[in-house]
């Protein structure tokens, strides 16, 4: 075949168009948010439509106006943004497709892990930390929050305090204890 007539990646996209930096979401299973964190991609979303898109638009027109596209800055930066947008736009769209939405404030009172706990455990060294299991669009390792397919999450997931685990680590298998389980409370009836 002639290659002109082929498609090779321009270095900038992965073959799906998604986010090669987030997290893949184990096949068959739904993308679990909380609902700050649905708000939060959703609204990324909509600000991407509805205002950045637009403005990044309107440069480009504005800009292949202006003759020479070869060495027009403008136009050629902005095209580049406006793929970056439309990838994001892509992502958050399939994401938020396959959300499911799980509200941690359910569970509160239990002392049993679900999605979206506050889990403090502690090793066999007696160090303690804290983790909250949240989404994987969502998860800051850097702010204590992990996402519901990390290993210790998996790990602690059903669990309930005084329960000990077992943790898979890249120095061998940890026992760790679980001392406490919260959870938000229910937001008031409006």
């Amino acid at each position: 075949m002639n290659k002109a007539f082929t498609r090779e990646p321009s270095g900038d996209e992965d073959e799906e168009g998604d986010d090669p930096s987030a997290a893949p979401i184990p096949a068959g299973t739904r993308n679990y948010l909380t609902p700050a964190g649905y708000k939060r991609l959703r609204e990324e979303l909509m600000d991407l439509l509805d205002s950045e898109r637009p403005k990044i638009v309107e440069i480009v027109s504005w800009a292949a106006k202006n003759g020479d596209r070869s060495e027009n800055g403008d136009y050629l930066y902005g095209k580049k943004r406006l793929r970056e947008i439309d990838r994001r736009i892509r992502f958050l769209t399939k994401r938020l497709d396959i959300a499911e939405v799980a509200d941690p404030s359910a569970h509160h009172g239990s002392d049993q892990v679900f999605f979206g706990a506050t889990v403090t455990y502690e090793n066999q060294r007696g160090e303690a930390r804290t983790v909250t299991i949240k989404g994987i669009d969502e998860a800051d390792n850097l702010n204590g929050e992990v996402s519901w397919i990390s290993p210790i999450a998996r790990a602690l997931l059903k669990s309930r305090e005084g329960d000990e685990v077992q943790l898979m680590t890249p120095g061998g298998l940890e026992k760790i204890e679980v001392i406490e389980v919260r959870y938000p409370a229910p937001a008031p009836a409006a």
